[in-house]
Formats: C-alpha cells, structure tokens, sequence
C-alpha cells in the first residue's frame, strides 16, 4: 500500500465518500425491499416505516454511522480486520432489537409480521451495500 493510498484510506473525505455510496446502495435495496413488502407480502401502506421518506432517512444515518464506526476502529486498533469481523454481524444482530420489540408491542400503525421482516432484512439491504464501500475506502490499518 502506497502513503497516498494509506492516507485516502484513512481520511474522513474516504469515509464521508463510503457512507455515501453505502447510503445510495442502502436505498436503492431497501425500495426493492418495502416494495416487495407493500406489494407481494402486504404490508399496509399505513406501516410508515416502509415508507421511502422513513427508511430513506434511517438509511443515511445508519450508513453514516456505520462509516464513522468502520474508521474509528479501522484507525485506531491494533487488530482492525479482526474486529470488524466481529463487530459487523454483532452490530447487525443488535440493529434488530427494535424490530423486535416493534413487532412485539405493535406499536406502529399497521405492524405486520411481515413489514418487521422487511425492517430487519433493510438492515442486512445496507450492510450489504456499505460494507463493501467501508472496506474499499476505509482500509483497516491492521
């Protein structure tokens, strides 16, 4: 790896760069997600989280707050590949919670079993999209 290399690797211009490209991503799969949920699986349209200008802006803030986490620890651990392995799919796990205790306590307007599991695959759709991007452009230094 280059200096100028290591150096875009670890910028916040990189990350800012990654989080965008997993927000774009994250988007474009969670509309394919809730569509399929609207249409085929029949979530209420009343189920607001399927809504584009819902999970649109929770896309970009989890694909954000996703960059920033990935260049914290890309940066600063001794063992970065390591523990993103970890991290990632722990993250992802406990990104669920709220689902679940959405569909528990149905306390949306319209919660389907079926609109929580498009809400949980929604957040597989931009792990999907932003990690690849992460990866890419935030290096880890370890």
């Amino acid at each position: 790896m280059t200096s100028t290399t290591a150096r875009l690797g670890t910028s916040w211009k990189s990350t800012l760069a990654a989080a965008g490209i997993g927000a774009v991503g994250g988007f474009v799969v969670n509309t394919v997600i809730a569509l399929i949920g609207r249409g085929v699986l029949g979530a209420p349209d009343e189920f607001m989280p399927l809504q584009p200008q819902v999970y649109g802006m929770l896309t970009l803030v989890g694909a954000l707050a996703g960059a920033v986490g990935w260049h914290l620890v890309a940066t600063r651990s001794g063992s970065a590949t390591r523990l993103l392995r970890v991290l990632v799919p722990v993250v992802l796990v406990l990104s669920w919670i709220p689902d679940v205790v959405l569909l528990a306590t149905r306390s949306q307007p319209g919660t389907t079993t079926a609109g929580v599991l498009c809400l949980m695959l929604m957040h597989l759709g931009v792990a999907a999209a932003a990690v690849p991007a992460y990866r890419r452009l935030i290096p880890p230094q370890s």
